[in-house]
Parts: structure tokens; sequence; C-alpha cells
């Protein structure tokens, strides 16, 4: 998969890195039969991201994938495309984080998401939107943290639009 972008606000250095905990994620630009895209509105912390999350020990991408739109979006998806990867060197937590994105659409019926406390408590809330609505919110949003500043913000503008040309 190609290496999109490396995010790195906090200018880690190549010696930080060799020291830091590797992560691993999946995440997807998803859309509906209408044609929208599943996004997820943190409220708490005013930002938009895409649904996605880590790859669980012994779990394949693709099926990481599948698990988490299952539980943040609620719907099954099949995976059209590869987008590509980014890399965020997040020193603060002395992390590097690799996120795989993919293109996919939603399969059978839209469900509820089965949100965690922690998404629960940070105001996470579900929304389908056309394609320019989604990447004019994400692009144009106010994050009140550095990890939605810095990290998960220029990470899913990055992805959001490398799909455009996939809008369904």
């Amino acid at each position: 998969m190609i290496t999109l972008a490396k995010i790195n606000p906090e200018n880690a250095t190549e010696a930080e890195v060799k020291e830091y905990r590797v992560r691993e994620a999946a995440r997807a630009v998803v859309f509906d039969d209408a044609g929208d895209v599943a996004m997820l509105h943190v409220r708490n912390e005013k930002y938009y991201k895409l649904p996605g999350g880590g790859i669980e020990s012994g779990e394949d991408t693709i099926a990481a994938l599948k698990r988490e739109c299952l539980e943040e979006i609620g719907c099954k998806v099949e995976v059209i495309d590869e987008l590509g990867s980014i890399v965020e060197f997040r020193k603060m937590w002395r992390l590097q984080q690799i996120s795989y994105c993919y293109v996919a659409k939603v399969t059978g019926k839209k469900g509820n998401p089965q949100s965690t406390q922690e998404e629960i408590n940070d105001g996470f809330e579900q929304l389908w939107l056309p394609y320019p609505e989604a990447l004019s919110l994400i692009s144009n949003n106010k994050a009140t943290n550095l990890e939605g500043s810095a990290y998960i913000v220029p990470r899913d503008s990055i992805f959001l639009k490398r799909a455009e040309g996939y809008v369904l």
C-alpha cells in the first residue's frame, strides 16, 4: 500500500521514534447507496473523523476494518479499493500509528453503532453526509485537542480528499 503522508507536528526525531510503540489501524471512506459518506462527529472535542480503529493481535487489516465499521457506524461493508496509508508520529504518546485506509460501501441495512463508553463520553455521533459536505466539515472543523487538530483531522482530510474519484 502506498504511503500518502507522514504526520509529525511535534517534530519527533528518528532516535525518539525507534523507542515508540507501533499501533496499526484500519480506516475507511464508507459510502452508502445514496452516495453519502459515513462520518463520526466527536462533539466534545469539536472535530469529525472517518470510521476505523486499531487492528487487534492476530487480526488482518480487512477483518479489522469490517469489525470497526460494524462497531462505529453499525454497518457491514465491502472493500472497493485501497486509498493508501498514513504514518503518524505522536510524540506525546510515544506512539507511531500506521493507518491503512480503504474505500468501502455499505452492504445490507444500516444498523446502530456499538459505541464504547469512551466514545459515548466523547460525544460520538454518526452522520451520513454528501461527499462535498463531509469534505468541507472535516477540512474546516476546529478541534479543541492536540490529537484531533494535529493528527486525526489532517490524516482523515488526506484520506477523504484521496477518495474523491470514488464517490458512488
